[in-house]
C-alpha cells in the first residue's frame, strides 16, 4: 500500500492501455483464421469472447477458452470443435513467440545466468540432468513411434494435430496480418510489464534483462494458476531477486501490475459477459 499511494498512475493507466489494445488485437487476429472456414464474424462478438475467456479463467484454469468457442458456436453458428481449434492453433502460436522470447532473453543474459546456475548447482549435476532429460525424451518418441498402444495412438494424433495446428498459421490467406498481430500482442505484453514498472520509482532504472526474466516468470504463474492469483507478485520477485533487486518494490509491482490488469479484465470482461446476448438480440432483429 506504500508503494501504490507513490507510485506514479500516469504510467499504470499506460500500461492497462497498451493491455487493452493486446487484447483488441487478440480478437482481430482469431478471425483471420476462421475466415477460411467461411465464417465471418462480427468483431464486437469476437472482442467480447476474448474478455469472457479472461475472466472465467480466474474460476477454472483454462474453462475460458471451451466459453469462447462455446461463445462462437451460440452467437456466430460456427461448430465448437472448429472454433476450439482454431483456439488451439493461437495458443500454439504464441507458445512459439514466447520460446523465442525466452531465447532471446538467454542470448541477452547468458553470462549472468550461467554464473548463477554455477553459483548454486553444480555444473556436472546439470549435465547428468540434461543427459537424462535427452535419453528419455528419445526412448519416448521411439515408442511412441512404434507403439499401437491406445496411449501411444493418442499421443500420435494429439501431436499431429499440433501439427496441423503450426502448419495451419502459415498456409492461411491472411498469414502475414496474423503474423503480425502475433508479434504486435506480446510486444504490447512486454511493453506493458516495462511501462508499468516506471510507476515505481525504485524500479526506474530497471535494465531489459531483468524486464525479460521477470516477464517470463510471471507469463509462467499465470499459465499454472488461476489468472496469476497470489503467485504473480512471487514470480516477479523471484525473477527480480536475481539481480539484486528488494524484495518491497518487487512485491509492490506484481501487486500493482496484477491488479491493474486484472481490474480491467473484470470490467470489459463483466461487461461482456452482460452484453453479448443484448447486442445480438438487437443484431438479430
Amino acid at each position: 500500500m506504500t508503494y501504490l499511494k507513490k507510485s506514479n498512475y500516469g504510467w499504470i493507466i499506460a500500461g492497462m492501455f497498451l493491455g487493452l489494445l493486446s487484447h483488441m488485437s487478440r480478437a482481430y487476429r482469431w478471425r483471420f483464421q476462421l475466415e477460411p472456414m467461411g465464417y465471418k464474424i462480427k468483431y464486437a462478438n469476437s472482442f467480447m469472447a476474448v474478455f469472457a475467456t479472461y475472466l472465467i479463467n480466474y474460476t477454472i484454469p483454462r474453462a475460458g477458452e471451451v466459453a469462447r468457442a462455446s461463445i462462437l458456436a451460440n452467437y456466430e453458428k460456427v461448430p465448437f470443435e472448429k472454433g476450439f481449434g482454431t483456439i488451439v492453433a493461437e495458443r500454439i502460436a504464441d507458445l512459439l513467440v514466447m520460446l523465442f522470447i525466452i531465447a532471446i532473453t538467454l542470448f541477452l543474459q547468458y553470462d549472468f545466468i550461467y554464473a548463477f546456475l554455477v553459483e548454486r548447482f553444480h555444473p556436472f549435476k546439470i549435465g547428468i540432468l540434461l543427459v537424462i532429460l535427452i535419453i528419455t525424451v528419445f526412448v519416448l518418441f521411439r515408442y511412441i513411434k512404434q507403439s499401437s498402444s491406445k496411449f501411444a495412438l493418442k499421443v500420435k494424433t494429439f501431436m499431429n494435430g499440433l501439427l496441423e495446428g503450426i502448419l495451419s498459421i502459415f498456409t492461411m490467406k491472411k498469414k502475414w496480418a496474423f503474423i503480425f498481430h502475433t508479434l504486435f500482442i506480446w510486444g504490447m505484453y512486454i511493453l506493458m510489464f516495462y511501462i508499468t514498472s516506471q510507476a515505481i520509482h525504485d524500479l526506474k532504472d530497471i535494465s531489459i534483462g531483468t524486464i525479460l526474466i521477470g516477464f517470463i516468470s510471471a507469463s509462467f504463474s499465470i499459465a499454472a494458476t488461476n489468472g496469476g492469483i497470489g503467485s504473480y507478485p512471487v514470480a516477479i520477485y523471484a525473477a527480480f531477486s536475481i539481480f539484486g533487486i528488494a524484495q518491497e518494490p518487487s512485491i509492490a509491482f506484481g501487486w500493482i501490475m496484477w491488479s491493474s490488469q486484472t481490474l480491467m479484465i473484470i470490467v470489459f470482461g463483466g461487461i461482456s459477459l452482460a452484453y453479448l446476448p443484448i447486442y445480438n438480440r438487437k443484431n438479430n432483429r
